[in-house]
């Protein structure tokens, strides 16, 4: 999914510099809210834990291959806000040190694999547990379906910026297919992986993890405090 230089025309690159950009402020201002004490160090921990798995490949069909993207586990795990963040800086030092996407498509690529999938993830999440029973098994569920949806997400939103400043002579059509029946796959890839993470998560610290939060409630037992779920 990393964007390489030359692949976007240098317009569309800075548009998408402006927007990844803007996106970046503005989860710095709500990243404030979302992290405290205790839920900075997992913040920490999710950015290596996506820079790992980024770094890994799963084979996919015809000899492709796809890897993590995070956006929406990182958003699950400690807010959308941060998760932007904690997937923008892995994406930047990837760029900066590992040449894994080029400099001038940082911008595309923070767009599309950190505010797209954040957003859509959790999003997605936030709805699985409207309508899913409110109780702590919901919530790898809901962030399976949460991870599976932002991994096409973020494909068609590249597809829409290689329509307008691409600069390959490879068909609209041809790349809106390929993209998206690829990503799917990868999508099922991705699910799996956010919904163990998050299950491990919820089933050791429910308090930490930013999606569940208001699923646990304090429960007296043999007049101990203990967590348990709604």
């Amino acid at each position: 999914m990393h964007v390489p230089d030359g692949f976007i025309n240098a317009p569309v690159s800075v548009a998408t510099g402006v927007v990844a950009a803007t996106g970046v402020a503005v989860a710095l201002r709500g990243a404030r809210r979302e992290l405290d004490d205790a839920t900075a160090p997992l913040a920490g921990v999710t950015a290596a834990f996506v820079f790992g798995a980024q770094m890994l490949n799963f084979p996919v069909a015809a000899g492709t291959s796809g890897h993590l993207l995070g956006g929406a586990l990182a958003a699950i795990l400690v807010g959308p806000y941060t998760g932007v963040l904690v997937v923008s800086v892995v994406l930047a030092v990837q760029a900066l040190l590992f040449a894994d996407g080029g400099l001038t498509a940082l911008g595309t690529n923070i767009t599309i694999m950190a505010i797209v999938t954040a957003i859509i993830g959790y999003g997605v999440f936030k709805a699985g547990l409207a309508i899913l029973p409110k109780k702590r098994s919901s919530v790898p569920v809901a962030a399976f379906a949460g991870a599976f949806l932002s991994v096409p997400a973020s494909a068609i939103s590249f597809t829409a910026i290689y329509a307008i400043g691409g600069t390959t002579d490879i068909p609209l059509g041809e790349m809106l297919l390929a993209m998206t029946g690829v990503h799917l796959l990868i999508g099922v890839g991705e699910a799996l992986i956010t919904a163990v993470t998050v299950s491990s998560a919820v089933a050791v610290r429910p308090d930490l993890v930013y999606g569940a939060r208001g699923l646990v409630k304090p429960l007296l037992i043999n007049g101990t405090a203990e967590e348990a779920t709604a």
